[in-house]
């Protein structure tokens, strides 16, 4: 069973259809919408402050989730992908945007709906990231347009796919 555990008075609220792997960790001023995925070593640390999570979201293997005190909170959109060992601290991800694997997003960063950060990329503090644009590299940097069919293949996809994974383990 996963780790959800109250800090401050806090309890972390989890909607319908949701899938915390059993080493998971949820802990603090926590939301996350319905049909998520949280996957095995994956932290959401809401200990310092807020973070939000939509609806279709998958937050996979490692990866971690935090904020800073009274400075920053996490918000992340809808169908949202956060890859295997990402690491997003204070930041804003918008719906319908893929965060690669490795890749970390810090604090007041803003990923805007249909962006996709590569694996390893560093988006550093306050940088906007405009939608409909793949962002590699350290720091990160606009590298190409997502076209039409990227957006269904890769983004639209795996917010899919990982819905049925988490359906594999409440059989």
């Amino acid at each position: 069973m996963a780790i959800i555990k109250e800090v401050r008075g806090q309890k972390p609220i989890i909607g319908e259809n949701c899938y915390l792997a059993d080493n998971a960790a949820v802990i603090g001023d926590v939301t996350i919408g319905n049909n998520c995925s949280v996957w095995f070593g994956a932290v959401l640390r809401g200990d310092v402050n807020t973070i939000t999570v939509g609806n279709n979201v998958n937050i996979q293997d490692g990866a971690v989730i935090h904020t800073l005190y009274q400075r920053s909170v996490t918000k992340i959109g809808d169908n949202v992908s956060i890859g295997h060992n990402a690491t997003i601290h204070g930041a804003e991800i918008k719906s319908n945007s893929l965060i690669g694997m490795g890749a970390t997003i810090l604090d007041n960063a803003v990923v805007e709906s249909g962006a996709i950060v590569a694996a390893n990329a560093l988006v550093t503090s306050g940088m906007h990231v405009e939608g409909g644009w793949i962002y590699a590299g350290v720091p990160a940097r606009k590298i190409k347009e997502v076209s039409t069919e990227q957006q269904k293949d890769i983004v639209e996809r795996i917010a899919k796919d990982y819905i049925m994974y988490a359906s594999w383990y409440r059989e």
